[in-house]
Formats: C-alpha cells, sequence, structure tokens
C-alpha cells in the first residue's frame, strides 16, 4: 500500500489552504503556528513538492497545492462524516447542516458563539459544499445554499437568507490608487472559480467595457478571493451580505457602484418531515433573527 499521510498533516493542509494562513489555520485547529508550519514540511517531504508558496505574511497555493487540495477535500469530508455517526449516544440529536462555504466561513463561523450562548446543549455538525444538497441522498438536517427562486422542490421548505448583491471590492490601499472605471482596464482582477462570472455580469451591470473580465488571479474558492482582496492582491467581486463587516471596519472598500443582484438568493432549505424537529427550528429561528 502507498504511504498514507497522517490526519494531522491533512487537516493542517486543509485549513491552511482554506485561509492561506498557517496563523489563522493554528487558531482554527488549537495549535500552535509552528506545528502547522511542521506539519505541512512533513505532508510536502512526503508527497516530494510544495504545496505553497510562503510570502512575507501570507501563503499562496501552487499547483500541486491546489490540485490536491480539490483530491482530498471529498475523502475528508466523507471520513468526518463517518467519524460523527459513529461517535456519541447522543449523535441523533445533534445538527447536521451543509453551508455554502463563503457564507460558512464570513457569516455562520463569526456568529456561532452567539448560537451556542443561546443553545448551550446544541451540538451542530458543519459542512461546507458548493453542491446542492440533496436530502434523499445526503445526511443532512439542513442547508444554506443558493437557490433560484423561493419556491423550493416539493417537501423541503425553503427560507430567504439574504439576497446575493455583487460588487467590487478592495483593500483601501488599492482603492486610493483607483480614480475612474476605466482604471480597471490595467488593475489585477480577483476570481473566486465557483462564481467564475461575476466580474463579467458585474461589468456590463456598470455599464463599463473595455475591461478583459477574465483576466487576472483565479483562486479556488471565492473566500480565497476575498481575503486576497483584503491583503492587497487586486480587486475581487464580493457578495455585499458576506463582506458587509470588512467594509464596515475599513478592511475592504467598494471602489465602484453599483451593487448587482443576483436572481439567486441565499436560502435555508430543509425537508417538510424535519419541521418539527426543536433542534433544527432552534437554528432556523436564530439564523433568521440574526439577518434580520
Amino acid at each position: 500500500m502507498s504511504q498514507i499521510p497522517s490526519m494531522r498533516a491533512l487537516s493542517a493542509f486543509e485549513a491552511s489552504a482554506r485561509h492561506l494562513s498557517f496563523l489563522q489555520a493554528a487558531a482554527e485547529l488549537h495549535v500552535t503556528p509552528g506545528a502547522v508550519s511542521r506539519q505541512i514540511q512533513a505532508l510536502e517531504s512526503l508527497l516530494g513538492r510544495p504545496l505553497f508558496v510562503r510570502h512575507h505574511k501570507r501563503v499562496e497555493l501552487t499547483r500541486t497545492g491546489r490540485d490536491y487540495l480539490e483530491d482530498i477535500r471529498a475523502p475528508l469530508s466523507r471520513i468526518g462524516a463517518a467519524t460523527a455517526r459513529v461517535q456519541g449516544a447522543d449523535a441523533e440529536a445533534a445538527l447536521s447542516i451543509c453551508a455554502y462555504p463563503t457564507f460558512a466561513i464570513r457569516w455562520f463561523i463569526p456568529r456561532w458563539g452567539r448560537f451556542y450562548d443561546r443553545n448551550p446543549g446544541l451540538d451542530v455538525r458543519l459542512t461546507t459544499s458548493l453542491t446542492p444538497v440533496d436530502f434523499e441522498r445526503d445526511e443532512y438536517d439542513l442547508a444554506i445554499q443558493v437557490a433560484e427562486t423561493d419556491a423550493p422542490p416539493p417537501g423541503l421548505i425553503a427560507h430567504k437568507v439574504t439576497e446575493v448583491d455583487t460588487m467590487p471590492v478592495c483593500s483601501p490601499e488599492v482603492a486610493a490608487t483607483l480614480r475612474e472605471p476605466s482604471d480597471l482596464k490595467t488593475a489585477t482582477l480577483l476570481h473566486g472559480e465557483p462564481r467564475p462570472q461575476d466580474w463579467a455580469r458585474w461589468l456590463e451591470t456598470a455599464g463599463i467595457e473595455g475591461v478583459d473580465a477574465a483576466r487576472g488571479l483565479h483562486f479556488e474558492s471565492l473566500n480565497l478571493a476575498i481575503q486576497a482582496a483584503i491583503e492587497g492582491l487586486g480587486i475581487a467581486i464580493g457578495i455585499e451580505a458576506l463582506v458587509r463587516e470588512d467594509l464596515a471596519e475599513g478592511r475592504l472598500i467598494q471602489p465602484f457602484a453599483p451593487l448587482r443582484r443576483s436572481r439567486r438568493a441565499m436560502h435555508l432549505l430543509y425537508p417538510e418531515a424535519k419541521a418539527a424537529n426543536p433542534n433544527l427550528r432552534a437554528f432556523r429561528d436564530w439564523l433568521l433573527g440574526e439577518v434580520g
């Protein structure tokens, strides 16, 4: 059998790749940044190839790193789900939630503490995915995902969580270099691969011509593109509800109007058959209360 990396190394790599930061990965995993770095080095030694390019205050995935992340993400998710099913006598009391990745990272996790303050005994198992949940196949109680309309498929209940309003965002330093929309012709555009048309659609809505909407840096998630914008690498297209706090606290600036509203909004969905579950109702009521 070929050599298999340790779960610690894989967890350190996945968290570092998601945050593009050893420091943030260490905080998530409750270890030191040095421990994360050593696990990554051990994994790179095993693979014989670098997974990250190290910069002064950030890291960047290599092509090998991006490909490896894509290959291991689904197996890690399945291992986590299988482990959760085996653990604990009260496993069935836990809520299993699948969420849009950027929503989970930028909106839900920062507010998770407030949910636990209200529901200290309720266990939540969170998985992120861009793939719409099939409740007949997947073992989830709820899903938070982008959906076409407010009318859910038969047997499901849907609540709109937030509109998907998109606009360009960048760091204050990059914003200071921009004077008019035509400056976008030479600026570095940042792209999240799951939403490849965001720049083209926003430029069309804004009536800006002559900008190559496909040019620039491409990232495997919208969250990485937004983080790259915060770090001053260029200009990303952000979802207003998911960068609102970054805008309010000055980490990001919206250099040009307008907002572009997608026909698909973020929704909370769950099966009608589970609507009476008190834990599900507690989470639903808290989430909808948080969004206003």
